[in-house]
């Protein structure tokens, strides 16, 4: 269903008589583009992040935030989206103080950019930057503080990745990307991608690096295999580009 909200059940939570995990975790999805957005928050001090929010249900998001008496602090994206427009221009307008963030080597407008190793913090909880770029120069994936979980963008998807055939994308550099700084997590450490076409919402870091049938590959074959894969153009690329790179928000061309 469009704007549904998928309620995700964290594996702290499984064992029986265990309170109620400190951090709130909700995954959305929107369905034009396929694309996940995360809610983190901490049940304490009520701050919260959003990652990779989407134009279209950037109200629906505000909504959510607000039902649940969170304050968000920054709206976060992955990388520069090509196939969908961030919300993340429209959130800082529907809810104030909020901040839009970005790798400062997507070249894209934002009040923050990360590099490399900087903390994202709410409340209690962090979330580390890796860099990740391959998919595009800019991405990033966000590891929370106990490495618990993972939000990878769209370097590494569940049984899959993005594509390395336009935004100066790399097929050699996203394989070193995705083996050394997203496979080097425990084994356990969830896998939350930007995007899902086949009906997955969440894998492991384990999953991942044994049975990825792309990224199993040796780095020559992975190569190889990218660079043929002849896909179609992203419909939404020659307008979500531009907006994305100036945080989102649209101008005029009257």
């Amino acid at each position: 269903m469009a704007g549904a909200v998928l309620r995700v059940t964290q594996r702290q939570l499984s064992q029986r008589g265990r309170s109620e995990a400190p951090i709130l975790l909700r995954q959305m999805f929107e369905p034009v583009s396929c694309t996940y957005t995360y809610l983190l928050g901490d049940r304490e001090s009520r701050e919260a992040v959003l990652i990779d929010p989407v134009l279209e249900t950037a109200p629906r998001d505000a909504q959510l935030i607000k039902e649940l008496g969170l304050r968000l602090l920054y709206a976060v994206n992955t990388h520069c989206h090509a196939d969908h427009i961030t919300g993340s221009g429209l959130l800082r307008s529907l809810l104030p103080g909020c901040q839009s963030v970005i790798s400062s080597l997507s070249g894209a407008q934002a009040d923050l950019h990360i590099e490399d190793g900087d903390s994202i913090r709410f409340g209690r909880f962090a979330l580390e930057t890796r860099a990740s770029p391959g998919h595009t120069p800019g991405c990033v994936t966000f590891v929370l503080n106990d490495q618990s979980m993972a939000f990878t963008g769209d370097a590494l998807l569940i049984r899959g990745c993005g594509r390395t055939d336009f935004q100066q994308g790399c097929a050699k550099t996203l394989y070193h990307s995705v083996h050394e700084k997203i496979f080097t997590l425990p084994g356990n450490c969830l896998v939350y991608p930007a995007h899902d076409y086949h009906g997955f919402t969440v894998s492991t870091v384990e999953e991942e690096r044994t049975l990825n049938p792309r990224l199993t590959l040796s780095c020559e074959e992975f190569v190889k295999l990218m660079d043929n894969l002849n896909l179609p153009k992203p419909q939404q690329i020659d307008f979500a580009v531009p907006a994305n790179m100036r945080c989102g928000v649209q101008t005029s061309t009257s």
